[in-house]
């Protein structure tokens, strides 16, 4: 409530104990490809399986060849910049990697493209994600999201 005589400075950053109080709602972080047809089957699985009301979607096309291949060392450091944004600002405690089928940004088959997320993940967690869940997701010809085991 804004008080007589008092700038309002906007809303304030919640502190690191108050992530989720603050903003709203839990989080979670995705990795995935900036392809359209994506991003809603994405959100809309995280909210349903893991019960976040937010997702943080940080795109690349094709971002699991980089992570998997830890080249194109700029594309590198902006995913792990956000990835840290979305989990020391916002709180986010599970994290996804995806592919996707027909991938404009990474012509490669399914196969590979599983490869690639099981580099993605320990690219991961070698930036330092050790306590957040890191799930890999697959979207289908169909735009259906598939937990990959």
């Amino acid at each position: 409530m804004k008080r007589k005589g008092v700038p309002d400075d906007g809303p304030k950053r919640p502190s690191p104990g108050d992530r989720v109080r603050g903003y709203g709602g839990r989080f979670a972080a995705c990795v995935c490809c900036m392809d359209g047809r994506i991003q809603l089957p994405l959100i809309l699985f995280l909210q349903g399986r893991y019960g976040v009301r937010y997702v943080d979607i940080i795109t690349e096309p094709g971002p699991i060849q980089y992570l998997a291949g830890q080249k194109n060392h700029s594309v590198l450091e902006t995913i792990r910049k956000r990835l840290h944004i979305s989990v020391d600002v916002h709180g986010s405690e599970v994290i996804a990697v995806s592919g996707h089928h027909d991938c404009a940004g990474n012509p490669v088959s399914k196969r590979e493209q599983l490869r690639q997320m099981d580099g993605s993940v320990s690219a991961i967690r070698a930036w330092g994600f050790a306590t957040q869940r890191i799930v890999k997701l697959w979207v289908d010809r169909d735009w259906r999201v598939n937990v990959v085991r």
